[in-house]
This record gives structure tokens, sequence and C-alpha cells, in this order.
């Protein structure tokens, strides 16, 4: 069951609809059923090195390497 974003003709309100097969669509704000649907950008994962290098980091400090390539684990 996707997430569209769509925006009223109406009013011009800018809204997100959970989209099923019975859903019908309609504007939650005045009720109109002219709608257009908007096209949004995907939230791309987190994977910059900047959060890999505090999870790492974290991880460290627990004391758990399981995560770790065995060329990155520490020589113990």
């Amino acid at each position: 069951m996707p997430i569209y974003a769509y925006r009223c003709q109406g009013c011009g309100e800018h809204f997100e609809l959970l989209v099923r097969s019975n859903t019908s669509l309609a504007c939650p704000h005045c009720g109109a059923t002219m709608l257009d649907k908007c096209v949004t950008a995907p939230a791309a994962p987190g994977k910059s090195k900047a959060l890999l290098q505090k999870a790492r980091a974290q991880a460290a400090k627990e004391g758990h390497f399981s995560h770790y390539a065995p060329s990155e684990r520490p020589k113990v």
C-alpha cells in the first residue's frame, strides 16, 4: 500500500494518502475529488561516511566488531 502525494485543485492543499485498491481519493481539507498526483523524491537510506564512522565508533566503544570486515577488525 503505497503513500502518494497529492495537490487539491479545489483548495490548493498538498497532502499524502495511503492508497489501497478500494480507496476513494478525496481532499481531506475540502472533500474535492479533483486531485493532481505530485512527484516526490524518495528519501535515500542514511549511508554516508559520517554515519558509518559514527556507528562503527559506537560499536567499538561497546566492544562488538561483528559488522566489520576481517581486515577492519582490531588485532587482539
